[in-house]
């Protein structure tokens, strides 16, 4: 019994000696069993480096360089942003441009990946066929417009554009999850839909009249 006494004022005095009295003061850098790699060398911006001639950690960009990019469906390079139609939506003369910008075709491909898109970010709250009735209206997260409004209808595709990317009203910007080509996507998506609620058997092509059974 007396050498389990001794084990344990033996444990208590280590952990004491190695941890120290909880609450007490002490200018020593405290014992880490586990570091978790919080203590790394490297430089803090704006700070100071004997390594380089200028003592700088700062460095500075090599002369001639530009901010460069891609995007999914406009492959083709892109400099500082600075198409204004493809980046923000708008016309030369700063209104909301209508139709969509050079690089964006409007085929099969664009509409699969616009459905995707909407699928996921937009048909919660603006439902399946964009009338408003996503599942968020059945609890109670107040009326979202519909695209079958004329207002919506009559709207430049510019200004569907600029909407995703900074939001409006309730709705939250969407720019940090859709890359400005997949917003477009969405935009010509959107189109078909208002277009769908609207067709006739006069648009449907001859090829497929007979297995619609249309005249």
């Amino acid at each position: 019994m007396r050498y389990a006494y001794l084990t344990l004022l033996f444990v208590v005095v280590s952990a004491v000696s190695v941890l120290g009295f909880r609450g007490s003061l002490t200018q020593r850098t405290p014992l880490e069993i586990f570091p978790d790699m919080d203590h790394q060398p490297k430089y803090k911006p704006q700070a100071e480096s004997a390594f380089f001639a200028d003592r700088r950690t700062d460095r500075p960009t090599p002369v001639g360089v530009v901010a460069f990019g891609r995007t999914a469906l406009a492959p083709e390079a892109k400099f500082l942003a600075d198409d204004d139609h493809l980046y923000r939506g708008l016309a030369a003369d700063g209104t909301p441009a209508r139709g969509y910008p050079a690089g964006i075709t409007v085929d099969a491909k664009l509409l699969e990946r616009g459905q995707l898109k909407y699928t996921i970010y937009c048909a919660p709250c603006h439902g399946a066929v964009g009338d408003g009735n996503g599942i968020t209206k059945q609890y109670g997260m107040g009326a979202t417009p519909s695209y079958h409004d004329d207002r919506l209808r009559g709207t430049p595709e510019g200004d569907l554009y600029h909407t995703i990317t900074a939001g409006k009203g309730n709705m939250l910007s969407y720019a940090d999850k859709l890359e400005p080509a997949d917003r477009w996507a969405v935009v010509a998506y959107v189109r078909a839909l208002q277009r769908a609620q609207t067709g006739t058997a006069a648009d449907v092509a001859p090829a497929h009249k007979t297995e619609l059974g249309l005249k």
